[in-house]
Parts: structure tokens; C-alpha cells; sequence
């Protein structure tokens, strides 16, 4: 192997900011290299990633997917080492030889991985934003204890990082009056209130703008993605709930912006690909070439803004009451999307449904102090709990 090259992890490689990352890096052989690629149970295609960028360690978190990886590759790859299971995950995030660790795991999953390379001290591209939704606080100071670089890869968190000034601790020093917080509005923006009860998975999976997994492409429906991120943003920046404003803009062209004291409001724009944020996070503070297609101001024409409808969107406004609740509260809203969303891509509860069941278990879950991993996987634990037997009430 070349020395000279950074040595990258990739969490969640088979999933779209997975790919989109193994792309980029492609187009940059001579700078990076591939160590490790995880997956939960995808075999056939991680085992087509390995071959392509021969990673020297390949994780399943499923055990029995892993079985079958090692398998095919001791025929076709037998130098790559597989590894199984939450314990792989955390070793490959480690790795001294991968200086970047790609965070790309979907979900309450990706907590601890991405943890395990904090801890080590690496730079951490995070696109897995339920670590800081869960855990904030202590991921946070384990981030300062540990000396790790913390990029954003979420579109709109990598935006408001570009307008900030470099090295910001704080809003108020920057002279920050608040975080603009821009949202496509998801498939349903227009759609009549009566009608959401009707929505079908394959509708809500159908994002006007972007491609994505479809758990995700259902919160995007919901506006819980972006209610996710306002916390996100609230741990990233320092920043206190009432200093960031939601945004919706259907175009998805101005990916956030940072509206200053002087009146300044400076925005970050580009075409609606995640490579460009990732490249981005691979580089800093440097620039390279993603692959995307440069944005046409003639073709987009016009910016069109609006106010969000909380009563469109009530998981935007689940998602600020439990940031500002404070504790463990995110966590149990998170856990309770998780269940509801996977309930509800299942056929096993309407559309509408989501935020209910969210709603009712913020309510039966009481939120503690988040102050050890423990409290907080302890708390997962019993939303999940309390939104499964919620959804069987309902069945």
C-alpha cells in the first residue's frame, strides 16, 4: 500500500452517501485509499465494493450476512479480512491506518461506530446525524477530549459550515444573529391534509430532489429529517433551538444559510447531489473536483421560500420540543421515529400515524439526564418498547 495516501473507512457503504463517497474517492485514487467498507446485510453489494476498491477489511453488522461474505470472497478476494458484528463496526472505526472515517450509518445503528472514531481521533465526515441526536453532549466533549475533526456531510449542515468564519466556537462572537435552515418541503408540501392518510411507502419514498434510502425518504415526507437536524445543527454550532429557522424551499438549491447582525445573509448553493458535501469533508480545507454537474442559475430561474405548516408537519415541531426538553428527550423522539417509521414501511400504520405514535411515546417515556451512554441506549430501548405496543394498540 502507498504511504502517501489517506487511508479512509467508509460506515454504511453500501447505502447512497456510501456510494456517492466511493465515487469521489475513485475520482481521487492518487490521493486516498480505501481500508475498510461496512454494511448490515447487503452481501451482494459490499462484495461487489470490495472488488472494485479492495479495502483491507470488509464488516457485516449482521453475523450471518458476514458468513456469507467471507465466503464469496475467500474465492474472490481472500487478502480482505471480514469482520461481524457491532464489535467489527467499532474496530474498523479505529483503524490507526484510516486517518477519515466516513460516518454513513443509518439510524441509532451508527451511534457507537461512529463514537469508537471519535475516540480515536480521526476526522469524522458525519452523515449519520442520529449520533449527535442521541448522544449531543457527550459526543461533543468527546470530540474536544479527543482532539477529532468533526465535518458535517448533511447538505444543509455542510452549508451553514461553509458560511460560517473558520474556527467560529461561537454564533454570538461571529456576530451570527441565527442558522437558516432550508427544507425542500418533501413529496407533500401541497398535498390536502385529508389526503395524507392515504399515502403509500413508494409515494413517500418519492422525493421531488433527492435520491435517498426510504427511511430516510419518509422523514424527509414527515419533516422529521429536518427536525433532526435542527437538533443536529443545535450540537454542531452551539446554537440554542430559537437561533435556527426552518426554512422551506422546494428547489433545494440554497442548501442553508447564515443570516449575520449586519443584516448579511450569506448562502451556500449548488446543485443537489451529495457529492459535493462530501468532497468537501474529504478535502477541507482544500477543494476537489466531485463529479457534479455545475448548477445553472439560467435553468433554475427562480427561488421560491415559505413558512413551514407545523400543522403539515407536526415531527418539526415534535423534534424543536424535544430539543428544548432537553435530556434524553431526543433520543425517545428519535427511537419513536425509528419504530413508526418501519411500522408505517411496512404497511402496518397509516402515514399520518408517525407522528402520533411519536407524540404518545414522548409522552409515556419520561426523559432523564443523558449523562452516560448507558442512560441513553437504556432510554432507546424503552421508546422502542413503548412504540411498539402503542402500534399494536393501533393495528
Amino acid at each position: 500500500m502507498s504511504s502517501g495516501l489517506i487511508g479512509v473507512t467508509v460506515l454504511g457503504a453500501t447505502g447512497s452517501i456510501g456510494a456517492s463517497t466511493l465515487d469521489v474517492l475513485a475520482r481521487h485514487a492518487d490521493r486516498y485509499r480505501v481500508v475498510a467498507l461496512t454494511a448490515n446485510a447487503d452481501v451482494e453489494r459490499l462484495h461487489d465494493q470490495c472488488l472494485a476498491h479492495r479495502p483491507e477489511y470488509a464488516v457485516m453488522a449482521d453475523e450471518q450476512a458476514a458468513q456469507r461474505l467471507c465466503e464469496r470472497l475467500r474465492i474472490t478476494a481472500p487478502d480482505i479480512q471480514v469482520l461481524a458484528g457491532m464489535e467489527g463496526l467499532e474496530s474498523v472505526a479505529a483503524l490507526p491506518q484510516a486517518g477519515y472515517v466516513m460516518a454513513a450509518i443509518v439510524g441509532a445503528a451508527g451511534l457507537l461506530p461512529t463514537l469508537a472514531a471519535v475516540r480515536a481521533g480521526k476526522r469524522v465526515m458525519l452523515a449519520n446525524k442520529e449520533a449527535l441526536v442521541m448522544a449531543g453532549r457527550i459526543f461533543m466533549d468527546e470530540v474536544r477530549r479527543n482532539n477529532a475533526e468533526l465535518l458535517p456531510v448533511d447538505s444543509e449542515h455542510n452549508a451553514i459550515f461553509q458560511c460560517l468564519p473558520s474556527q467560529s466556537f461561537s454564533l454570538d462572537a461571529a456576530g451570527v444573529r441565527r442558522i437558516l435552515l432550508t427544507a425542500s418541503g418533501g413529496p407533500f408540501r401541497t398535498v390536502s391534509l385529508s389526503e395524507l392518510q392515504y399515502v403509500t411507502p413508494d409515494q413517500a419514498c418519492a422525493h421531488p430532489n433527492w435520491v435517498m434510502g426510504r427511511k430516510i425518504s419518509v422523514d424527509s415526507a414527515t419533516m422529521m429529517n429536518k427536525g433532526l437536524e435542527v437538533i443536529e445543527a443545535c450540537w454542531l454550532f452551539n446554537a440554542a433551538p430559537d437561533k435556527i429557522q426552518v426554512i422551506l424551499h422546494p428547489q433545494s438549491v440554497i442548501h442553508s444559510m447564515v443570516e449575520y447582525q449586519d443584516g448579511s445573509i450569506l448562502a451556500q448553493l449548488g446543485s443537489p447531489d451529495m457529492r459535493t458535501p462530501i468532497a468537501y469533508a474529504l478535502a477541507w480545507p482544500e477543494r476537489i473536483s466531485s463529479g457534479v454537474e455545475p448548477l445553472s442559475l439560467f435553468d433554475v430561474a427562480r427561488l421560491d421560500f415559505e413558512r413551514p405548516d407545523m400543522k403539515r408537519f407536526p415531527c418539526l415541531r415534535l423534534a424543536y420540543e424535544a430539543m428544548e426538553a432537553g435530556g434524553t428527550a431526543t433520543a425517545i423522539l428519535n427511537a419513536a421515529n425509528e419504530v413508526a417509521v418501519a411500522s408505517f414501511l411496512a404497511g402496518r400504520i397509516p402515514f399520518t400515524s408517525i407522528p402520533e405514535v411519536i407524540e404518545a411515546v414522548l409522552s409515556d417515556v419520561t426523559a432523564q439526564d443523558a449523562v452516560t451512554l448507558e442512560i441513553i441506549l437504556a432510554d432507546d430501548a424503552r421508546a422502542r418498547e413503548a412504540a411498539a405496543r402503542r402500534i399494536q394498540g393501533t393495528a
